[in-house]
């Protein structure tokens, strides 16, 4: 395997309203930060990652590639999700060899639409959509099934908005408060707020990367699992997808100082610690995670950027970033990420 790393990783300050901003006027600002770590101005691939449902037009993550700059001609693809899929992508692309860098971003506004309505939008049109729930309540059913305390949920979401309250790019909200539901079992704040946003990440190979960065993140693990889409043909009361990348991943290689979790609910965390056979001293969305602010489309390519600044910073030596899509964790990315690797 071909060494790729992270070297650059770049987000806007989230936004949980409509600021005005048009997406390509989003994704400028981060583009030129992670052209300035890296002094990179042109790039082996780009990729990119969204949702046309978003903006409410097809295709129209073409308009963001005005801010991108696409001529002379460039080597570009995009994927309809999390832009953390748009950055495998990228991983796989530089495997081939005949490129050294890649740009991978992802944007979002879901401040334009109902998120929970859209979201619907991608469940089986025949058996599930019918019944009438949306994410929120199938993350209810999960939440049941997976029997999580409310004390333990209360301390997930506590802890998550505290550390969000000191991550400058994440939603400075209060400490949990009220007993109403949203679904039962999920109160409001048991739910990731959605936020305008965006992020980049850029990947280098080999020497590349060494040059550009001081202290290259290395990829030394990745992978992706998915399950069956219908809720009563999985076990909700875990994740086996994501259980499955972990290990194709090699998590349970070595000891993780730093996970940062793709987690829309509160009681995500305590699955896919299981799933991923995090240690007690592993800190867990140290950035706050998507409970302090989730820039839906992007959310997952910050996990990854975020567990990646951990090392580019000197903090950490071995992280993992990971990323989820589908109702109930059903589709799960792993990334495992090392400092100083050497192959």
């Amino acid at each position: 395997m071909r060494e790729i790393a992270v070297v650059a990783f770049a987000q806007t300050r989230h936004s949980a309203t409509d600021d005005g901003q048009s997406e390509a006027e989003l994704i400028v600002p981060v583009l030129d930060e992670v052209r300035a770590k890296t002094g990179l101005r042109r790039f082996g691939f780009t990729c990119s990652g969204s949702c046309d449902y978003l903006a409410g037009a097809p295709f129209s993550f073409v308009s963001v590639l005005d801010a991108i700059g696409a001529w002379p001609p460039i080597s570009e693809s995009h994927v309809e999700m999390d832009a953390a899929w748009a950055l495998y992508e990228a991983w796989v692309a530089l495997q081939h060899g005949d490129i050294d860098s890649a740009l991978v971003y992802g944007f979002g506004k879901p401040s334009q639409t109902d998120l929970r309505e859209i979201m619907t939008l991608q469940l089986d049109p025949y058996y599930l959509a019918p019944l009438g729930l949306d994410q929120v309540s199938f993350a209810a059913l999960q939440a049941s099934a997976a029997g999580a305390g409310r004390a333990e949920l209360d301390e997930i979401v506590r802890r998550s908005r505290a550390d969000g309250r000191a991550n400058p790019y994440a939603l400075d909200l209060p400490d949990p408060a009220g007993n109403d539901f949203e679904v039962e079992p999920l109160r409001p704040y048991d739910i990731a707020p959605s936020a305008d946003g965006a992020a980049a990440v850029v990947l280098a190979a080999g020497d590349l990367a060494r040059e550009l960065c001081e202290n290259p993140a290395w990829i030394t693990g990745i992978a992706h699992r998915i399950e069956p889409h219908y809720l009563g043909m999985r076990d909700l009361a875990r994740s086996a997808s994501a259980a499955d990348a972990a290990r194709a991943a090699g998590v349970g290689k070595g000891h993780v100082d730093v996970a940062e979790l793709h987690t829309q609910f509160s009681h995500e965390e305590l699955i896919l610690r299981e799933a991923l056979e995090l240690g007690e001293d592993t800190v867990v969305n140290p950035s706050g995670g998507p409970l302090a602010a989730n820039p839906v489309m992007a959310t997952g390519l910050i996990r990854i950027g975020e567990a990646a600044q951990r090392i580019l910073d000197g903090g950490a030596s071995r992280t993992v970033g990971h990323a989820s899509s589908g109702p109930c964790l059903q589709h799960n990315l792993v990334t495992v990420m090392e400092a100083d690797h050497e192959q």
